[in-house]
This record gives structure tokens, sequence and C-alpha cells, in this order.
């Protein structure tokens, strides 16, 4: 057996064991429920053993509780003192058990949450779609605060990217489910909140059936497509949205359907769409691996989510009513929020944080629901049935962007290629010396940033960064103007898009003649690297950085 079976075959041994372990759990989750109902029925009885019974019935009440005190751990005995004492013992039963009033005690001695908004918080269940950079700071502190079931929804696994900013996660669960490897740091931080797992992407399908299990949901995705199908969702549902989202330095915070009103009431709060009726333009959404992100901003705004998601449970979440007036049994654990709590409800805004401003907070005050607004409004066209059906394509509606294909075949040239090339002209270098391969060899332009050029780059490569050349094409103009008229360009960036427009302007500038005094115009003499840096890591330098 090769030492990578070995490995798999342990790893399939752990895995195995895990499920072992989780199911030894359940069964004592189910013992402790069993138990707590058996006290209760103790206390019951209590109550009537102090009102006088007669002495065979006491000695049979005294007989269960003997029972319970053994089942709880406690050793029975003949001893009538005993005896009392375990009666003593099952009687001081508190709303939260022991270990919870030392867990959350910190938390219990403030006005803001005490026992009632631990109940509460111990009774309300969670749903965060996305365990990622907003979604794992978010689990941490609602695990901590106790929180009764908290739902992970995601269907990504661990990347070694990941990890500056996805604190849950660590380098051994690389390559593993980010959900999996969420419930297990969660459950080594509380045990006594129930997790459960959703190891799939949301989709229009499941969403409604996985929402109506939770009363309040945080969405911690990345896009707009999941933020639509989140909102629309509770929105249909009847459950309070906190949505936050993080780029670069900067963050935003959203408390959205809050209180949850069913669509046409205007007392609810907006939804996304109010907020944002149409989507951006697709190509002007950035993604982290695009445009970055600083671990410690996520890291602030999916704190904040947990903030807020504490505030409106421990306030209490208005019950959701159905068309006919109905209370929604499916919401277990709610609290009526009385008339007196929604009116001192904070106005609903948005809360604006960049890193490298002062003040780094401010927030903008929203707009109430949108009297035309699609998904909440009296004139809703946003359905259970359009939901399910799939009639909504989220995908069409917030639009794709297409990988840049602008050049033929021909104008692009692999990096194997590419490697054979260098590899040729180095041979000329040795054999024939530094004049003959000098007048060989091609212009690198690299279009990336700075930021990424300074990272790592070609040994001969001339740094113009693509935003610059679309803003003033004069730096561009004169770098070409130097250049030998049959000299070789040949453009690089990091995925192989921007060097394709690259490519399409210099031709450009060299048909009008306005960068270079020569009439050469042979396209065939600018070409660009296809798939980029990304694909010479992949296909011929393991070595060459990859970020």
């Amino acid at each position: 057996m090769s030492p990578s079976e070995d490995v798999d075959a342990y790893v399939l041994k752990l895995r195995r064991q895990v499920r072992a372990v989780e199911v030894q759990l359940r069964d004592l989750r189910r013992q402790l429920v069993q138990a707590e109902k058996q006290a209760d029925e103790a206390r019951s009885l209590s109550k009537n053993h102090e009102r006088g019974l007669p002495f065979a019935q006491q000695s049979k009440r005294l007989a269960v509780l003997r029972n319970i005190g053994q089942e709880q751990g406690y050793e029975g005995h003949t001893n009538g003192t005993e005896d009392r004492s375990q009666y003593a013992r099952c009687k001081r039963r508190w709303p939260l058990r022991k270990e919870e009033y030392k867990r959350y005690g910190r938390q219990l001695i403030m006005p803001e949450i005490g026992l009632q908004g631990q109940l509460r918080l111990r009774s309300c269940s969670v749903l965060i779609v996305g365990v990622g950079g907003l979604g794992c700071p978010a689990a941490l502190y609602l695990a901590g605060a106790g929180v009764g079931t908290i739902g992970l929804v995601d269907g990504d696994t661990v990347e070694e990217s990941n990890l500056h900013r996805q604190i849950l996660h660590s380098t051994e669960k690389i390559g593993t489910s980010k959900v999996d490897s969420a419930v297990e740091q969660l459950r080594n931080l509380n045990p006594l909140v129930n997790y459960v797992p959703h190891r799939e992407h949301l989709t229009p399908q499941i969403a409604l059936q996985m929402f109506g299990r939770y009363d309040l949901v945080l969405d911690c995705t990345d896009h707009p497509t999941s933020r639509y199908l989140i909102s629309d969702t509770c929105v249909l549902l009847q459950k309070p949205l906190v949505s936050a989202s993080a780029l670069r330095t900067e963050g935003q915070l959203m408390v959205l359907n809050n209180p949850p009103r069913a669509a046409g009431d205007v007392t609810g709060g907006p939804c996304y769409r109010c907020v944002f009726p149409r989507p951006p333009p697709a190509e002007s959404v950035t993604s982290c691996g695009e445009g970055g992100i600083l671990g410690p901003v996520v890291g602030v705004m999916g704190v904040l989510q947990a903030l807020e998601a504490i505030k409106i449970i421990v306030a209490g979440i208005s019950r959701p009513f159905d068309p006919d007036g109905n209370i929604d049994v499916s919401t277990v654990g709610r609290e009526e929020a009385s008339d007196a709590s929604a009116s001192k409800q904070a106005p609903p805004s948005l809360l604006w944080f960049s890193a490298y401003t002062s003040p780094p907070f401010r927030s903008v005050r929203l707009r109430s629901r949108r009297k035309d607004c699609v998904a909440c409004s009296a004139s809703a066209t946003i359905t259970r049935a359009s939901l399910t059906s799939g009639s909504l394509d989220y995908v069409q509606f917030c639009g794709v962007v297409n990988p840049v294909s602008v050049l033929e075949k021909d104008s692009r040239i692999p990096v194997n290629d590419y490697d054979a090339q260098q590899c040729m002209l180095e041979c000329f270098r040795q054999t024939r010396g530094s004049e003959v391969y000098g007048a060989m060899t091609d212009t690198i332009i690299d279009v990336r940033e700075k930021v990424q050029f300074d990272l790592c780059h070609f040994d001969r490569a001339i740094n113009m960064p693509w935003s610059e050349i679309l803003a003033d094409d004069e730096t561009l103009k004169r770098a070409l103007k130097e250049l030998p008229a049959r000299r070789q360009i040949t453009v690089v960036c990091r995925l192989g898009n921007d060097s394709q427009l690259a490519v399409q302007k210099i031709r450009e500038l060299r048909r009008r003649g306005g960068a270079i005094d020569s009439a050469e115009t042979d396209d065939s003499l600018v070409m660009d690297i296809e798939g980029g840096l990304r694909a010479w890591t992949r296909d011929v330098d393991p070595e060459f950085p990859e970020y």
C-alpha cells in the first residue's frame, strides 16, 4: 500500500470515528431530554408532597425521586437523610442549567440580556448562509452567546486562501467541507448548542423548506444572486434578516425585514429589493479573489451581524401570521413582540465601515418599504410558487460575466509554447551571444496593478496597469515608440482577461499610427499569454507564486 493510500485509509478511519461519536452525542442529548422531562414530573410531585400526602403515596414519590437521582448521577442510599438530600437536589431546578449560569454569567448579569434574554437566545434558531469570512465570526459569537440552534449553509470546501480571514477553519481542514469544519470548531467552543449542517449551495428550490425551520437568518454570502434569493425567501416566510458584505477595507451592514411582516404590510421593515431594486452591472461586481479583502475588516462585519442578531432575539421576534390570520406553527421558540417594543425599534439604516477613514463608521438611514417593491409591497409578484418552480432566474436577473474572449486563437500563445520559446532564446544567448539574444527577445508588458506586480513577475516584464492604460494611454504610447519596429510584444496578466483587452488597445494605437513612427502594423507581433500567470504556475512553473 502506498503512503497516499495509508493516509486516505487513516482519514476514512477518523471520519468513521467522528460519525460514531456524533451518533453517541445524539443519544446522550435524547437521554438528557428524557431526564429533564422526568425532573419536571418530579417537581410537580414535590408540590403535591408539600401539601400533605398519605404515607404510602409519599413512599412512592420518594422512590420516583430516588430513581431520577440515580439517572442524574446521584448514588442511591437507604438512609432517610440521604434521600432528603437527593430530594432537595431534584427540587432545586432553575430555568437554566447550572453550567449555563456559569457559561453565560457575564452576559446574564447585564440588564440588556438578563434571564429572559438568555432564555430567548436558548429557544431561538438562527440560520447562517455562508461559512466564510462573515459567517465564521458570526457563528462563533452566536454559539458563544448560547443561541439554541444554529444552522450552517455552504457547499464549498476549505481552501488555503480562506485561512487568513475564515477563522473557524484551520490548515488541517483544507479540502474538507466548510460546514463540517465549522461545526467541529463550534462544538469545541459550546457543546450545549444544537448545530445543523447543510452541506449544499442555496437554491430557490430548497430555500423555503430550509429557512422555515429557523427564526432568524444571517446573509453571509458574497454575491448579489444569493442576496436577492435570501431576502425574497425571508419576506415570504416573514423572517428578519441580517445582511452584510465586505471588500478590500470596507464593509456594510443592514437589518432587513424587521419587524418581519407579510407583503403589503407597511409596518414591516424594508427588504433587500427596497434598498437595491436593480442589481449592479455584472461586470462591476468584484469578488474577494479579484479585489482582495483584509481579514479584520470582514471579521468586524461578521461580529456586527452576530451583535444585531442577538439584539433582535433578546428584544423578541414577532410571530409571523399567515394570510388567514393564524400564527405560523413552524416558528418554535419565538416570543411575541409587544407593540411598545415595536414602536421603540430604531428606524432601518445602513452602516458603512471603512478601515482607513476617520471616523471608520457612518450610518445612512434607509427608506421604508417601497410601494412598488416586487417582493414586499401589496403588489408583490414574487410568490412561494414562483420561487420553488424555478421561474425566478436569479442568475439571469443579476447577470453573468463571461470570460473575456476578444482575440482569435492565433493571437494568443499558450504557456507551454511561450516557455519553449523562452528556452530556445536562452540557447541562442548561450551559443551566439547577448547581442543576437537581445535582438530576438520580446518585450513583456504586465498589465496587473502595481501591488500585484510587486508580489511576483517575469524578470524582463514592464509594469503598465490596465486601469492606468484605460485612464490615459499616453504612457503606453511613449513606451511603444521606444521599441524597435519589429519587436514582438507579449502581454500578460493574472488570468488572461485584461491582457486580451490590452492587446486590442496596442493594436489600435499601432493602426492609428500614434504609437510608432514606422508604418509597421503587423498584428501578429502583439500577443497575450493564454490563461495568464495562473496557467503559468499550473502548467509550467509550480514554484511561481499563486495568490
